[in-house]
């Protein structure tokens, strides 16, 4: 490799490195969420998988995908505070306060009464208020292959939460045929959803399967391991 080549090289390295240091802050209890640049969008994006969430203050992006699973979308615009959940299941018969979830609240978080519990208490611990929160809410679509109607349950979840703790919905885009790709901007409440082609419904419906099945035979102590 001859000097000019390495040294390019060398500058797209350090320029890779630079850019990893350059992740903005992270709040306490999310530094295992995926989190990237795009170059695409020029800015940074968290990735939450089934039964993550995430809340931050900063300029960054929340994505996801979603077959028949919800995202709510909450965020405090004044105090500029907010975050997306992802849930698989609307709810679970169990109390949170009596169950052990063990030391990762994901296996807890993929049903929706925990993932809108954790998400509002989130916001709100880091500077939000519940006066001044708003939401928006997508997913819960009829994905090939899934059984009992699981989108729309987790559509009337959702609706039905925030309804009875007074969070006002902005806007929707719930049930429908096609997998979602979502991305959400939590200072701002902008939303951006990307419907995808049926293509790769089965792809998301064997995924979201896998999960539910996992969600089942799982013990309540252990997790899941994500793919």
């Amino acid at each position: 490799m001859n000097s000019d080549k390495l040294r390019v090289s060398r500058q797209c390295q350090e320029g890779s490195i630079n850019m990893i240091a350059q992740l903005p802050p992270v709040l306490p209890g999310f530094e295992d969420i995926n989190r990237f640049f795009d170059k695409t969008r020029n800015t940074f994006v968290a990735k939450i998988l089934p039964g993550e969430f995430y809340v931050t203050r900063q300029e960054e992006l929340v994505a996801t995908t979603l077959g028949s699973c919800v995202s709510a979308c909450i965020w405090d615009e004044k105090f500029g505070v907010g975050g997306m959940n992802h849930f698989m299941l609307p709810l679970t018969e169990e109390n949170a306060h009596e169950v052990n979830w063990g030391n990762v609240p994901g296996l807890a978080t993929r049903y929706g009464n925990y993932a809108m519990e954790h998400l509002v208490n989130e916001i709100l611990k880091y500077g939000g208020m519940r006066k001044f929160l708003s939401a928006k809410v997508v997913g819960g679509g009829q994905v090939s292959g899934l059984s009992n109607h699981i989108g729309a349950k987790n559509s009337d979840f959702v609706l039905d939460y925030l309804e009875k703790e007074g969070i006002p919905i902005c806007s929707e885009d719930l049930l429908g045929t096609h997998p979602r790709k979502v991305l959400f901007d939590p200072v701002t409440g902008r939303l951006m959803v990307k419907k995808l082609k049926s293509m790769h419904n089965n792809t998301i419906a064997a995924r979201e399967r896998w999960y539910e099945n996992s969600l089942s035979n799982q013990s309540i102590e252990g997790d899941v391991e994500l793919f």
